[in-house]
């Protein structure tokens, strides 16, 4: 992904008014972000616990998203996936973030709930055993399919 300013990820925002678009929380270290890492944007609101955002580049343009974090069910042990990069988490490390649809209702993934998808996919953040299932598809290949789970959830909230 190529380095954005806070400016532009304001004006990406699709569900949400202007007015809250100015409001919500950037992240402030934007410069030091592993851009080239990165597939998409993604951070959590940390004065809001249960607000998250995600911004991605759809064609030549940025689509940002905000998004509710379901409350988690302390103390659970079971396994769970995110629906983009399809690493799995124990505990509360994978959530269903939902988004408000600019068609109204809204619709909903189980996502990283620390939206870190691309480090994981690259091995640069560990999620401990089991974390990474065995795949025999090439890293670019996990990076074009989990760009494919993104776009289709940022169509799903478009539509």
């Amino acid at each position: 992904m190529r380095p954005i300013a806070e400016r532009e990820i304001r004006a990406s925002f699709v569900n949400c008014t202007k007015g809250e678009a100015k409001r919500l929380a950037v992240p402030r270290d934007l410069d030091v972000r592993p851009w080239d890492d990165l597939d998409f944007l993604g951070w959590q609101d940390l004065s809001s616990p249960g607000r998250a955002y995600l911004v991605a580049e759809q064609g030549d343009r940025l689509v940002g998203v905000a998004l509710r974090r379901a409350t988690s069910n302390a103390g659970h042990v079971r396994r769970s996936m995110c629906s983009l990069c399809l690493t799995t988490h124990t505990g509360d490390g994978v959530s269903l973030m939902t988004a408000r649809r600019t068609g109204g209702n809204s619709v909903g993934a189980y996502i990283c709930t620390d939206l870190a998808c691309s480090l994981y996919l690259r091995g640069k953040k560990d999620v401990g055993p089991g974390g990474r299932m065995p795949e025999s598809l090439t890293l670019e290949e996990k990076i074009s399919r989990t760009a494919v789970n993104v776009s289709d959830f940022l169509q799903k909230v478009t539509a």
